[in-house]
């Protein structure tokens, strides 16, 4: 039995002259039938509320400004969950609407409530359909697609493998749309090798807002988390089936061999960073070599503002990125005590180690 999480772009629910929208979620729907009447159990992430909110409202392009791509998913957001539903029906299984932003993340309380909803609804036999809350996410709160959210769902659950169905058949080393010299990519093996591909990443689809780059993003936070990423062709749905049975297709990204763990996964992509704290060299190597919390003694500048109990990046002095973590003190207390230090007091913990990853552990 295998937990697999799938990703169903935009391009490939709005419909085409070969297929309309209701083709390709029945076929979607009856490969996933398949493999869960064989015990494996599935969730989708779908796209496509903005998409099919254009379509119904007769838009030709997709909107620009925030209040109309909301109102568009809310239009959308209810007839796609509507095929889902009697696609899935028909063969047998019920289907659940989660919808997500990334407020939802910010907290390992929300984060741990997410994944045990999510595996409840697998224990009753309900295929989970996760969209992000595009009818009242702002741009702060918006993931940028929902490839990214796939990421952090199948984290959260701890999925075999992800899944990405997009409208191109693997990753190339360029826009093979408009360079004829582009290669076709079929493994992609670690950090370093994805890194190097996503400095030359490029986005294809004016529909979607995820393109190129968030799928790269995508499967840098799974595989740093043991999840097994495939990136392939959904326009011939029965690819799906032959995935779900074992084939390999498209470009696949392999897993780290020394996966994050729940908690620095979270701390390393589920948080947006409200601030940067800059340490000095003895805080730095005492964090780097000997597991150490973050004092507040080794501080020695804060950018930005933010509360306490708050998400931060925690750079060097030379400008190096060197962890992430949630202080304990707002931006505020950290500069005022920087400036009145209290010589009686022990230095207080800013960044206890527990809620800090070093950013050398995302690397393998």
């Amino acid at each position: 039995m295998k937990l697999w999480t799938i990703k169903i772009g935009t391009s490939l629910l709005r419909g085409s002259k070969e297929f309309d929208t209701e083709y390709m979620i029945n076929a979607y729907c009856r490969c996933i039938a398949t493999a869960k009447n064989k015990g494996d159990q599935i969730i989708i992430v779908s796209s496509g509320a903005v998409g099919l909110g254009c379509n119904r409202l007769g838009l030709k392009k997709r909107p620009t400004d925030l209040n109309a791509l909301q109102a568009s998913a809310a239009v959308g957001q209810g007839y796609l969950m509507s095929l889902y539903e009697k696609a899935m029906k028909k063969y047998g299984f019920n289907v659940a609407q989660i919808l997500l932003t990334r407020s939802d993340f910010e907290s390992k309380k929300c984060f741990n409530n997410a994944s045990l909803t999510i595996k409840k609804l697998l224990d009753w036999k309900v295929v989970p359909i996760i969209n992000e809350n595009d009818s009242i996410a702002n741009e702060e709160l918006k993931y940028g697609d929902n490839d990214t959210l796939s990421a952090l769902v199948s984290t959260a659950i701890s999925a075999d493998q992800l899944v990405l169905l997009t409208d191109i058949d693997r990753l190339y080393s360029s826009d093979p749309k408009t360079n004829k010299e582009a290669k076709p990519i079929m493994e992609v093996h670690n950090t370093q090798e994805l890194k190097d591909i996503q400095k030359n990443s490029f986005n294809f689809s004016s529909w979607g807002t995820g393109g190129i780059k968030t799928k790269l993003s995508a499967a840098e936070i799974a595989t740093k988390n043991g999840i097994t990423v495939q990136l392939t062709d959904g326009r011939e749905p029965n690819i799906l089936e032959k995935i779900l049975n074992g084939s390999r297709s498209g470009t696949i990204f392999h897993p780290s061999p020394k996966p994050l763990g729940s908690k620095k996964s979270w701390l390393a992509h589920a948080l947006h960073a409200h601030g940067i704290i800059c340490i000095d060299e003895g805080a730095s190597n005492a964090i780097q070599y000997n597991g150490a919390s973050l004092l507040l003694v080794g501080i020695k500048s804060v950018e930005g503002t933010f509360s306490a109990n708050q998400p931060v990046e925690i750079y060097t002095t030379d400008g190096n990125e060197l962890a992430k973590g949630i202080s304990s003190f707002s931006s505020d207390e950290i500069r005022d005590r920087i400036i009145n230090p209290m010589k009686s007091e022990q230095s207080p913990v800013v960044v206890h180690r527990d809620f800090l990853v070093l950013s050398s552990d995302l690397i393998f």
